[in-house]
């Protein structure tokens, strides 16, 4: 089993798991490596499964190894891997979707506090000798209207939490089938347009890449708050960084940017700016939860069973079951 990469201090739930079950598991770089050196493990090594966080899979580490049986992600976006590839070659594709629900819709809540109560912004003013209460301009998240776009399970739970603080729901998705009473469903542009925190709770597809631009941004209220806690793609950031610095937004709380880990000096500078550096999905919980879950599912397919998680329907090697 190839371990590409791991956002935290070491390989050792997911070692004792996979050698626990008699396996042996190569552990790539800490850091995302690049897909050019993921395809060069997955040759070299020919693993039976593939582990990424960040590392890109590219169809050609999935067509690497002839025994690959299962590419899982640790995480939920699906975005660093080339789904379609593996499919086709009877590979399965997991992840674990709901490990981090609550802590994901928790650092969205977080952010609308820090935006409206100033916490970010006023800490910065102290510590660089500005003491200015009366500068303040602060206000009332149950008098706002929060709009959600991407209603999945991360969704309800960010407007479960928001509208205990008494503020206007509304929420946009594509697949939306039903809402809560106190959630209102929306279009898009309404959203926009109605909202005075809008948060992007989007996954990162062909359909959804940019689906904040320069036009709908210009849609949102003058003086809003725009939180994004999904997949940088999902929004573009030379957009927003015109809109903080037109003024047609008064904040971005973004912990995820299409150029991570580099950030924008111009988006630095902007005071309206929260930036986390992509930490949301993370606590002592959720990151033991979503290793040992991962790690499992891959033990489950390479002992001959089928994933609990499955993100696809892979063809059938030889007329017989998936790899």
């Amino acid at each position: 089993m190839l371990l590409t990469d791991y956002a935290w201090p070491d390989d050792s739930i997911e070692r004792g798991i996979v050698e626990g079950a008699g396996m042996r598991l190569i552990s790539g770089p800490s850091t995302p490596a690049s897909a050019e050196a993921i395809d060069a493990l997955a040759l070299e090594h020919q693993p039976a499964a593939i582990m990424t966080c960040w590392a890109p899979v590219s169809a050609n580490a999935i067509a690497a190894s002839a025994g690959l049986k299962i590419v899982a992600r640790l995480g939920v976006g699906l975005d660093n891997i080339a789904v379609d590839a593996a499919t086709g070659r009877g590979i399965w594709v997991t992840n674990v979707p709901d490990y981090c629900v609550e802590e994901v819709s928790d650092h969205a809540v977080g952010f609308a506090l820090a935006w409206t109560r100033g916490i970010a912004l006023f800490d910065r003013d102290v510590r660089a000798g500005r003491w200015d209460p009366a500068g303040a301009k602060l206000r009332r998240l149950s008098e706002l209207t929060c709009g959600i776009i991407g209603f999945g399970r991360i969704g309800r739970a960010t407007a479960r939490k928001l509208a205990a603080f008494g503020c206007r729901m509304l929420a946009f998705d594509p697949h939306l089938t039903a809402a809560p009473s106190d959630v209102q469903p929306v279009s898009l542009e309404s959203l926009l347009a109605q909202s005075d925190v809008v948060v992007v709770h989007a996954p990162l597809t062909d359909a959804t890449r940019h689906l904040i631009d320069r036009e709908r941004i210009a849609l949102m209220r003058p003086g809003s708050l725009l939180i994004n806690v999904s997949r940088g793609g999902v929004v573009d950031t030379d957009a927003v960084i015109e809109a903080l610095e037109g003024g047609t937004i008064s904040g971005a709380a973004l912990d995820v940017l299409e150029t991570e880990p580099n950030v924008p000096p111009r988006l630095l500078a902007q005071p309206g700016a929260i930036i986390t550096p992509h930490v949301a999905f993370s606590s002592d919980a959720s990151l033991r939860e979503l290793r040992t879950r991962a790690a499992e599912e891959v033990v489950r397919v390479l002992s001959g069973q089928k994933p609990q998680q499955p993100r696809n329907a892979p063809v059938p090697r030889n007329g017989g079951v998936p790899a």
